[in-house]
């Protein structure tokens, strides 16, 4: 039997790994890490250039040389992939479209050439500046950002200039962990001056809303090809994710009205190669299809909605194009006709002092068949410490459910709330933001 080659992941946890091996591609190939995820992650002040040249001397002692590499998180992952794909001659996107689709306002621009109907108004400011209210000119509520973020890192809504100055002392203190090492890496690949130098560091957007969903897609050889639209669904009281639904339940001609919009601005990133999810909005109301943003990745958090609906991840669509191959159709060989990514959430700081014990969830698994249970907290964490949160919430832990219907996944979900016993010591006092009136 011939040696595997070997195929690398930028981020590469336990989780997507036992994901990993489950696709036919592991028949022939084996899933390593370039850099783990919490190399890649866990430390603040971790240099980019330096994470590049650990990642490429693991992938040179591959027997043969590398077959691909890929990463399905955002950054540093997507750039650090895409510059090893370079540097070893390996299909890939390219760096500019990556960093065109990853800037907030270069990628707003961009779009305002193509789709100028389907983007908020939006202006770039710097929160050091006194006047940023003024010169943001907008009427409130609008929302606001880092120019580079993830899982609404720092995004707030703002009603008004008193909430605007509250929030500029957290986005003046934490808005740099960002979007400085991020400009540090566009200024090594000589990306334009007029955005790597600009002081404005946060972009301001006009509110849009309605139903929010997420078309995952990607570009081969040019073309533009949307697989499956998974819909967001917001929790009640906040603008943090509840759960992904797939498929999606939204009409078809929406559908492929932002199947429209997506490839007019694929194309219009010069984005010719690799995998991509894009994230709308439908007001119902108006009748109006919104572009929120685009990502250079295929979103992890919904391969397994994709293995319990069509029998195979798309995490294989991931593969095939780290390949330089073409991606295979999406069968419907799938257990379930509808799955679910829930997450459940505290909505306060606090220190966490008991989770759910892992015989217990694997009990409530079990019983339901194939759900996955990922607890992504430890006892005696404090909630303020945890990476990679959004603005409003923090995230406890994640259920991957497959059902015959919606109902029947609220149902297993109520099953695995039950299970999912966390206890927390609650801050009496904080200067964590929730979310405007």
């Amino acid at each position: 039997m011939p040696e595997k080659r070997q195929l690398f992941f930028v981020g590469l946890d336990a989780f997507n790994q036992e994901t990993l091996e489950t696709l036919l591609q592991a028949n022939e190939f084996d899933f390593l890490p370039a850099l783990t995820l919490a190399e890649m992650r866990d430390d603040p002040d971790v240099d980019v250039a330096e994470l590049i040249e650990l990642a490429a001397a693991r992938m040179a002692e591959a027997p043969g040389g590398p077959a691909g590499v890929a990463s399905f998180f955002d950054f540093p992952g997507t750039i650090i992939a895409a510059a090893l794909a370079e540097r070893f001659g390996l299909p890939g996107p390219g760096l500019e479209p990556i960093f065109k689709c990853e800037h907030k306002y270069w990628s707003r621009l961009e779009q305002q050439k193509v789709v100028p109907e389907h983007i908020p108004a939006f202006v770039a400011f710097d929160p050091r500046d006194d006047d940023a209210y003024a010169k943001i000119g907008m009427l409130p509520p609008f929302w606001i950002k880092p120019v580079k973020s993830f899982r609404s890192y720092l995004a707030y809504a703002i009603n008004g200039p008193r909430p605007f100055a509250d929030i500029m002392e957290v986005c003046r203190e934490r808005g740099g962990a960002i979007t400085e090492p991020f400009r540090a890496v566009m200024r090594a690949y000589d990306m334009p001056p007029e955005l790597t130098e600009m002081p404005e560091s946060f972009i301001a957007e006009s509110s849009i809303g309605g139903a929010q969903c997420t078309l995952e897609g990607y570009a081969y050889d040019g073309k533009v090809v949307v697989y499956g639209v998974v819909d967001s669904v917001r929790e009640a009281t906040s603008s943090s994710f509840a759960r992904y639904e797939y498929p999606s339940i939204l009409p078809l001609e929406i559908q492929h009205r932002m199947m429209d919009v997506t490839r007019l601005v694929i194309q219009q990133f010069g984005f010719a190669h690799g995998p991509f999810n894009v994230e709308f909005f439908y007001d119902q109301t108006n009748d109006k299809v919104w572009l929120l943003e685009v990502n250079p990745r295929a979103s992890q958090s919904h391969a397994d909605l994709f293995e319990k609906v069509h029998g195979v991840s798309h995490l294989s669509v991931v593969v095939d194009l780290a390949l330089g191959h073409k991606p295979a159709p999406l069968g419907r060989q799938g257990r379930w006709n509808v799955a679910a990514h829930f997450f459940t959430r505290a909505f306060e700081p606090g220190r966490v002092t008991f989770v759910p014990k892992p015989e217990t969830l694997t009990r409530v698994s079990r019983r339901q068949g194939d759900t996955r249970i990922q607890v992504m907290v430890k006892k005696g964490d404090d909630l303020l410490t945890l990476a990679n949160q959004d603005s409003y919430s923090f995230e406890l832990a994640n259920a991957y459910i497959g059902g015959r219907d919606r109902t029947e996944l609220l149902d297993k979900y109520d099953q695995v709330l039950d299970a999912l016993q966390f206890d927390i010591e609650f801050e009496v006092e904080t200067e964590y933001h929730t979310p405007a009136a």
